[in-house]
């Protein structure tokens, strides 16, 4: 059974720190869903660039997911921390030691819900005011801490995607990706 990834988005969300990720996934057969925060499928992302989501949030099934995803861009981040479908399912998959993604902003949110304690991440510069002591890792790339991902920012997006498909598909499907597109 091919596993299956959600991408959490809303107006505002970083372009980048959804799609490219999607894009490394896909290439590795695993599934993945848009899931819109907003009133319908309809988003429009950070510098203006509109998608359509493939689920709304009443009808996310967190059970249907192997892993969640929280993109960054601050207006993206706004509007997901308002949203109690991905405020549930980051305690329920934290709780329960499932995949949690999380890249540049996004992480706040695990930090301001006390998701991050016991763990290590990275965010965008600026962004750690609320992580616990002893959580924050100042480097700009990839933090992999249990069922926990990170990256800092947009330029890590590729590189973001291929630590998720490394932790669901292994390292030989991500190794493959990785150089069928020319990842450094």
């Amino acid at each position: 059974m091919s596993k299956k990834v959600a991408i959490f988005v809303g107006n505002g969300t970083e372009p980048v720190e959804a799609i490219a990720p999607a894009d490394v996934l896909t290439r590795g057969n695993v599934g993945v869903d848009f899931v819109s925060v907003m009133h319908g499928t309809e988003v429009n992302l950070a510098q203006n660039i509109k998608m359509e989501a493939d689920v709304v949030e009443g009808r996310f099934d967190p059970s249907a997911y192997d892993m969640v995803v929280i993109p960054g861009g601050s207006v993206g981040v706004e509007n997901l921390a308002k949203s109690g479908v991905v405020a549930d399912a980051l305690r329920q998959f934290m709780g329960e030691g499932r995949k949690v993604s999380s890249i540049c902003a996004g992480p706040t949110i695990l930090a301001d819900m006390g998701l991050l304690d016991g763990h290590v991440a990275t965010c965008y510069p600026g962004c750690q005011a609320n992580f616990p002591e002893g959580c924050y890792q100042d480097v700009r790339g990839v933090v992999v801490d249990r069922n926990l991902i990170t990256a800092s920012g947009p330029g890590q997006a590729l590189d973001f995607g291929i630590a998720m498909l490394r932790s669901l598909a292994g390292d030989e499907v991500a190794d493959s990706v990785k150089a069928g597109m020319l990842v450094g």
